[in-house]
């Protein structure tokens, strides 16, 4: 036995022989943790930083004798703030549900002792769609006073009719100022809270099922691009692209327009870059005892290369939203300075100061110093020591000329400060390029054609990658520089032209550096005109001679295809033309799935509650339209019969062939009191009884906006989980008899896509082909 194994065997000893008096010790109160510990045995960490508070009282960005109040509020906790999504029909019986209901429930209501402030609208944000309280997510969580609130919160983001936003997050966004035919290009997206507030902007016209516009999200983080998905896809738009790139790097894209390949610039850019995230110090403790000076150091030239690449891809007059959750000027303005000094006038700072009204802000400073972590300061770039150089860079530095500096308007720079209006600290810069860059100012050459094609690169299902990711050694890649974007057009697309099948696969890129990191993305295969698989769909649900079946798209080239997914035709421009350039994550929304016995139905496939509100208004046929109480009893019921409905009801629906349909309820101006906005489900016509396929949060959230009770999920089965104040809905009757595959204890809250049969074949779709197997055919009512 060596030395080491007899050391450690004496040790084991030793500690054996400790536990029986550990025991009593602990017995006797003995293994009490010392003071100052969290439960969990951590030691609190203490909310302070003398080299913070040196370097900003230094810079002096708090107004004279506030600084107190400054830090104080970088102490306290930061309040719960939530924004109602404000393009979806229902968003005003949202807001109408929370002031009438929710809110008055909390009115004198205490908790651990501390009262409970009832919410209040975040006075800049338009039409009180954003409301802010002191509540805590603990709190919420954990109090049985709240839990109500806390599951109607949690169920109606589940939707996506609710947002769950920190304030000062809302306002980038907001200032883009987009409207639904913008292209739009968020760079670091992820996890997507502005990206949804932007698809918002998009669908402003509820009436306008598809925009001109479009809303490319990008990340570099390959995971949390799915988190982009999964928020994105609350929202059902068929306008939103995720894609995953280095944002300083991000590829140039090109459009057919009229048979030409034309350069896409965008009309809006979003410029969230990676921070210190000092702003967010009420909310994340752990930048306390982590903050430094170097992490401001060590992002500048990143995020002046994000910044740099965004104004590259700005159209002339379009504007771009910089902004950053740091208070510190290396992030901010210095960035700003120098990405105007380079742009040589192409890019101007905006006057935003009307434009929120309400909202309480200091204007960007002009002058300030660079400290290393240390704690030595440099005012200029001439004193910086030849050791600091790649540490410190000129770019820091404010510019030397006042009459340069001047020109700049750096005051027009927004600064939050938390104590002002109980937020985060947070920095916004407004910029609208007047003309193209310095080094851009040569127009590109574009070639439809080449004289020496290059072989097409095939789409192999070997290999089933999105998109391209960027690759450094190519020129369209390059950070900052003069004429590489231009080179980057001159690659003939590997499109083919002929009109072969082949032509709508957007498949594996080119280069295998670009398949080393992420997942395998399935291709997006759009449906060929010539499909036999859509001519029975389209006599199935009389659709309108105007539907864009070339929008159609499935995430397979061979075998059945299971879903069929739908994009804007603006996005389908920007997959066909540009497969090789991007790594595409997540396109398309939902609007029909396969079924396996959907042929004895006249057609194989159903329609599916994901996308129902951008196909409706091209459907013509298999509609009915229902009451509020048949809503009430199809949302409750599993498979109610057709005598629980209304008569009129009944008589649209004994004449129609089983199979898919739609069920419309139209809001009644003569009563005020009932739900106001119009519903459409997704159900399904069996022999003698309707069913939906809706997801089980959207459920709750029409049950809610019809004045039903939400209750808790019971693990009784047959359960009832809505109970009207009035009554309760009764459980439905002889379902066994009518439906033989039906299951009598089935609860409404079956998910979406779950069946009579095998409820648990079908997932709640949180997002379109995602990497894993496919979904099981769905088996319905007979």
């Amino acid at each position: 036995m060596g030395r080491r194994a007899r050391g450690r065997r004496l040790q084991q000893q030793q500690q054996q022989q400790q536990r029986p008096q550990r025991a009593e010790d602990g017995a006797e109160g003995g293994g009490k943790r010392p003071e100052g510990a969290w439960e969990g045995g951590y030691p609190e960490i203490v909310k302070e930083n003398k080299l913070f508070e040196h370097y900003y009282r230094e810079l002096k960005i708090v107004p004279e004798g506030e600084w107190e109040q400054f830090m104080g509020a970088l102490r306290e906790p930061l309040p719960a703030t939530l924004r109602i999504t404000g393009y979806k029909s229902h968003a005003k019986e949202i807001l109408h549900c929370l002031k009438n209901k929710y809110f008055k429930e909390l009115e004198d209501l205490e908790v651990d002792g501390q009262k409970v402030e009832v919410p209040q609208p975040l006075s800049w944000y338009p039409e009180e769609l954003a409301w802010h309280t002191n509540l805590s997510r603990k709190i919420l969580r954990k109090s049985p006073q709240l839990e109500k609130f806390h599951q109607f919160l949690v169920s109606e983001t589940e939707s996506g009719n609710i947002s769950r936003q920190e304030a000062v997050s809302m306002i980038p966004p907001l200032l883009l100022n987009a409207h639904p035919h913008h292209k739009i290009l968020d760079m670091c997206a992820a996890p997507g809270s502005k990206t949804t507030q932007l698809i918002e902007m998009l669908h402003a016209d509820m009436n306008v099922p598809f925009p001109e516009g479009f809303v490319i999200a990008n990340d570099v983080d390959n995971k949390r691009c799915y988190l982009l998905v999964h928020q994105a896809k609350r929202l059902s738009s068929p306008c939103i692209m995720v894609v995953n790139h280095d944002a300083s790097s991000i590829p140039r894209l090109q459009i057919d327009v009229n048979g030409r390949k034309e350069i896409l610039f965008y009309d809006r850019i979003l410029c969230d870059v990676p921070c210190s995230g000092d702003g967010t110090m009420r909310k994340n403790i752990d930048v306390w005892k982590k903050w430094t000076t170097l992490n401001s150091l060590q992002l500048h030239g990143l995020q002046l290369r994000i910044a740099t690449r965004g104004a590259e891809q700005l159209v002339e007059g379009g504007r771009m939203v910089y902004s950053t959750c740091s208070l510190n000027p290396i992030e901010d303005e210095a960035v700003i300075a120098s990405l105007l000094e380079k742009s040589e006038g192409a890019l101007e700072l905006a006057d935003v100061s009307s434009e929120l009204p309400g909202l309480k802000w200091m204007p960007g400073i002009t002058h300030w110093k660079v400290m290393t972590k240390d704690g030595q300061w440099f005012a200029e770039w001439e004193d910086v020591p030849h050791s600091r150089h790649t540490q410190i860079r000129p770019t820091m530095f404010p510019p030397k000329d006042p009459e340069k500096l001047q020109a700049m308007h750096l005051e027009r720079c927004l600064r939050i400060l938390p104590h002002h209006q109980n937020t985060g600290g947070f920095f916004v810069a407004v910029l609208v390029k007047k003309s193209s860059m310095p080094w851009n100012k040569r127009p590109p050459k574009l070639q439809v054609e080449s004289a020496e094609p290059r072989e097409p690169v095939r789409a192999s299902p070997a290999h089933p990658t999105g998109g391209a990711a960027a690759d450094p050694t190519e020129p369209g890649s390059k950070a900052v520089g003069g004429m590489e974007d231009t080179d980057t057009m001159e690659r003939p697309e590997n499109v083919d032209d002929s009109g072969s099948k082949r032509d709508g696969v957007c498949g594996p890129p080119p280069s295998k550096k670009m398949k080393l990191f992420g997942f395998k993305e399935d291709p997006f295969v759009f449906i060929p005109e010539d499909d036999p698989l859509f001519p029975p769909i389209q006599k199935f649900y009389a659709l309108d001679p105007s539907f864009p079946k070339m929008n159609l798209l499935t995430r397979t080239t061979e075998g059945k295809k299971r879903q069929l997914y739908m994009v804007s035709k603006e996005l389908r421009n920007v997959l066909v033309n540009n497969s090789e350039r991007m790594k595409v994550i997540n396109t398309g929304i939902k609007v029909w799935c396969r079924n396996n016995s959907g042929e004895e139905f006249d057609c194989a496939f159903r329609l599916a509650q994901e996308g129902i509100y951008t196909l409706y208004p091209f459907i013509n046929s298999r509609i009915i339209t229902v009451s509020m109480e048949d809503v009430k009893i199809l949302l409750t019921q599993e498979n109610p019969f057709f005598r629980k409905l209304s008569s009129e009801t009944y008589s649209q629906a004994k004449d129609l062939a089983k199979g898919s349909i739609v069920l419309k309820y139209e809001p009644d101006p003569t009563k005020p009191d009932t739900l106001q906005c119009p519903i459409v489900l997704c159900g399904w016509r069996g022999k003698a009884s309707i069913r939906t396929f809706v997801p089980k949060n959207e459920r709750l959230h029409y049950l809610r906006m019809m004045g039903l009770e939400v209750l808790a999920e019971k693990k009784k089965e047959g359960t009832s989980l809505a109970q009207e104040s009035t009554g309760s809905s009764g459980p439905p009757e002889d379902e066994v008899s009518a439906e033989p595959g039906a299951d009598p204890a089935a609860s409404v809250d079956a998910s979406a896509d779950a069946t009579v049969d095998t409820p648990s074949d079908a997932p709640l779709d949180a997002s379109t082909g995602s990497s894993g197997p496919a979904p099981t055919e769905t088996s319905l009512p007979r």
